[in-house]
């Protein structure tokens, strides 16, 4: 692979950057070429870790800035190469991490090797395994071995956000609701007892469930309960003994992990519930004095994250985070997935303006 140039417009290292496969678990490729780049980069202190790479300034400054992007992307569906598309005659860059997040992380490799005398001081953060369980998260392996890298007075995660300030975000938790029954022949499907049949109630509760809206901090989070995967059935011709649904739960950052896995075994009282993954939500973490000046300085309302991001790692570590990226977030994952130039570039104006305006 050619080395990336940071030299690049940055929708032109997002172009190349999208066209590096880097599925979650296939990072390594695209590390080393961010390592080679901005490891020459004098003003940086640059430490590796696995497939994340940290790089700092150290100009003494009063306060520092974390900023952070992920660089795997869900698994590719017949979208990459990425190519240049027009929707309603404005260009976009379509591909798969387009959205989620390589723009982001193009706009923040550009300004790293840019801004070499910032006026807060920044560590700059890409990392690994972000779109798969959380404890395989590169920022997961990195707070166990260098917490010390975190500390900040504000975070920013390029995650995409339509080029606005997004405060906060949900939790996110999985968890398996089983049902049990007894295999028999289908012929005499009466001497069992059919454990795929006995989960319809579950799909009921499902259907019938009204999520919430909830205030928090200022912004309206909405929950979320479903349905993502059913498992049952040994063969065509045996009644099944076992039937798993998966359920995913998007809850507000008001609520603690315990308070969710309560109200989930409330859900499915009755059932057999295991908690296979839970990562808690972020509360908006905009009254922090540079989040204002921030949220000031690049325009618009601050909204509320719906989706899980890694600004929840950095307020349980007391920084607080916000969402700041370019892309959609409706088209994160999307075999459409799509980012304007436009916002692309009024992502890094933002940026640029705000770290190097005294």
């Amino acid at each position: 692979m050619p080395p990336l140039d940071l030299t690049a417009t940055s929708v032109d290292l997002s172009r190349t950057i999208c066209d590096i496969p880097s599925e979650s678990g296939d990072e390594t490729v695209l590390a080393d070429l961010i390592d080679a780049a901005i490891r020459p980069l004098a003003h940086l202190d640059v430490f590796r870790d696995g497939d994340t790479i940290v790089a700092r300034t150290a100009l003494g400054r009063p306060q520092r800035v974390v900023i952070a992007g992920h660089i795997d992307t869900v698994p590719i569906n017949a979208n990459v190469p990425t190519r240049d598309i027009a929707v309603d005659g404005e260009p976009y860059l379509w591909g798969r991490g387009t959205v989620d997040m390589k723009a982001g992380v193009a706009v923040q490799l550009k300004l790293a090797a840019e801004l070499a005398d910032p006026r807060i001081d920044i560590t700059w953060m890409w990392y690994d395994h972000e779109e798969v369980d959380a404890d395989l998260n590169g920022l997961t392996r990195l707070a166990r071995t260098r917490p010390d890298l975190f500390q900040g007075d504000f975070a920013i995660l390029g995650e995409p956000s339509n080029g606005q300030v997004e405060g906060g975000c949900n939790g996110n938790m999985r968890v398996i609701v089983r049902t049990h029954g007894v295999r028999a022949h289908s012929a005499r499907a009466w001497i069992g007892q059919n454990a795929i049949h006995s989960a319809a109630p579950v799909l009921a509760r499902l259907a019938e469930y009204r999520p919430r809206d909830v205030p928090v901090d200022g912004l309206v989070y909405r929950e979320g309960l479903n349905a993502v995967r059913i498992d049952g059935g040994v063969a065509g011709n045996v009644i099944p003994d076992l039937c798993e649904v998966e359920v995913n739960y998007r809850f507000a950052p008001s609520r603690s992990a315990d308070a969710a896995e309560r109200h989930v075994r409330d859900v499915f009282a009755g059932f057999d519930v295991e908690v296979v993954d839970v990562a808690v939500g972020a509360r908006p973490g905009l009254d922090a004095p540079l989040a204002r000046e921030f949220v000031a300085a690049v325009g618009g309302e601050a909204r509320p994250k719906y989706g899980w991001t890694d600004v929840a790692r950095f307020s349980a570590m007391g920084v607080p985070a916000v969402n700041y990226g370019p892309g959609d977030p409706h088209l994160a994952h999307h075999d459409e997935e799509r980012v304007s130039f436009a916002q692309i570039e009024d992502v890094e104006r933002g940026l640029r303006a705000w770290l190097s305006t005294p």
